[in-house]
């Protein structure tokens, strides 16, 4: 009973240390960059509407706050779809990207972005709003369109390994299609869309970043729905269906949810997937337990953290402008998958 306790209480502690990380990380995103803003300033700004420094106002409503809540979502949705698909497909090295739904939305985009200069003669990122909602909508259109594909296929294919492989193909030819597009497309509208693959968390104003911010919570607690499911699916699907469970609509109903947070950042932000695949990983060196009702607030928590560290890093003063978001997570996320794979190795040669 003692050591129930003990580990009742460890765990709390640590999704509270998780959550005061993210506080903190949120306002150093919200102080630090190529202008300082104390905290008392940031504070300020925030709670006092008669502030006298225009300036920092400017920056942080229409710069840094933004990308804060931005970058907090995102993590968080994207280390949630991770967490689902390793335990769907019992892999690893799965993602947010393995069932070919972020290449859906670079497919929507190619035919946005790459297309239209040869249709109408010029670069559809010298529209300005018209040309990033265009952006925005095929993005969000084309990861729906692949998902929709997956979640037939969920249905009426048996096997998880054939839905995974499928995916991977969609995925495959998507890829080959915006290689076609680009073959044939002008030189302004291949710059616009590698900027966007390389990813942003400052692509949308306060008001659509508030929105965003309230669905992607919204969307991710409802994974927390899905403990029980994922607890018996890490058993394997025999064991698993001889406890009750339902495997192909537990299948659909998991691939559903992942694929609308995949869409939702992918549309808002570019292809970020890596934070997907790395930070589950983390999730369980930290939680210690199988359990995934703990894994998915340390999940969401360190996925929410990380994001903000990889923004941070981007905008620290030094650079020319921002760097690009998939790099930095690439950087910070690739040491954490070392570290799990070298540390598991370890263990297994000390047994």
């Amino acid at each position: 009973m003692e050591n129930n306790n003990l580990k009742t209480n460890t765990t709390l502690l640590k999704l509270l240390a998780g959550v005061v990380l993210v506080i903190i990380l949120f306002l150093m995103n919200l102080a630090w960059g190529s202008v300082h803003i104390p905290f008392k300033g940031v504070l300020q700004v925030l709670f006092d509407s008669d502030t006298p420094n225009v300036v920092w106002s400017n920056i942080l409503i229409r710069t840094r706050l933004p990308q804060a809540l931005v970058a907090l979502a995102a993590g968080c949705a994207l280390s949630i779809s991770g967490l689902l698909m390793q335990t769907l497909f019992r892999n690893p090295l799965a993602g947010p990207s393995v069932l070919g739904i972020s290449s859906g939305a670079s497919l929507g985009v190619g035919f946005v972005v790459l297309i239209a200069g040869n249709l109408f003669g010029y670069s559809l990122s010298s529209v300005g709003l018209v040309g990033d909602m265009a952006v925005l909508i095929a993005a969000f259109v084309g990861a729906l369109g692949i998902l929709l594909i997956i979640l037939m296929v969920a249905r009426h294919v048996g096997g998880t390994l054939s839905v995974l492989i499928m995916g991977v193909m969609i995925g495959y030819l998507s890829n080959s299609l915006v290689s076609i597009m680009k073959f044939y497309s002008l030189e302004e509208d291949i710059h616009s869309y590698v900027i966007w693959g390389l990813g942003n968390f400052g692509k949308l104003s306060l008001d659509r970043a508030n929105y965003f911010l309230l669905f992607t919570l919204a969307v991710s607690l409802l994974s927390l729905f899905l403990g029980k499911w994922l607890n018996m699916l890490s058993l394997g699907d025999n064991y698993a269906r001889n406890l009750g469970l339902r495997i192909e609509r537990s299948r659909f109903l998991i691939i559903m949810l992942s694929g609308v947070l995949t869409a939702t950042v992918t549309a808002s932000c570019g292809p970020i997937i890596f934070i997907g695949m790395a930070v589950p990983h983390l999730a369980k060196m930290v939680s210690k337990t199988s359990n995934h009702y703990i894994l998915i607030l340390n999940s969401a928590i360190l996925g929410s953290a990380t994001a903000l560290l990889c923004n941070l890093i981007a905008r620290l003063p030094g650079f020319d402008g921002a760097l690009p978001i998939n790099s930095v997570t690439a950087f910070v996320g690739a040491p954490v998958v070392i570290s799990v794979i070298w540390r598991r190795r370890r263990d297994q040669l000390s047994v």
